[in-house]
């Protein structure tokens, strides 16, 4: 994070595998080859390219697709040595080749994603 808050900058990586829907046979499905593809593709990341006080804009690469995300922050908290920011967004999942179980599976996921950046 820097001052000013257009000077910060961002790099997120998830893995792949580490989903967890609450429903034992979809957590077997999404790392296989018909969603995630975790063997191939074992990171999901985004790095910023604009930070604000309302949004982050970047890049999100899943299943090894590059494409445009933005953020909306939705609720931010600073504390003396902390911080913590929930954003969220609308993805469609075919824009990075996810298909499998059509009309099963919603295309478009709505992410929600809590951070909290402790100063050390």
């Amino acid at each position: 994070m820097a001052e000013p808050l257009s000077e910060s900058r961002l790099r997120v990586e998830i893995d792949a595998a580490s989903f967890s829907t609450g429903n034992d046979q979809r957590d077997g499905d999404v790392p296989s080859a018909k969603f995630l593809d975790t063997d191939r593709n074992p990171l999901i990341t985004f790095v910023s390219e604009r930070v604000d006080a309302t949004s982050v804009s970047g890049t999100l690469t899943a299943c090894g697709v590059p494409r445009s995300a933005s953020l909306s922050i939705v609720r931010s908290q600073v504390h003396t040595n902390s911080f913590t920011v929930r954003a969220t967004t609308r993805v469609d999942r075919t824009e990075f080749g996810v298909t499998a179980a059509r009309g099963m599976a919603g295309r478009h996921l709505d992410l929600t994603l809590e951070v909290t950046c402790v100063h050390a």
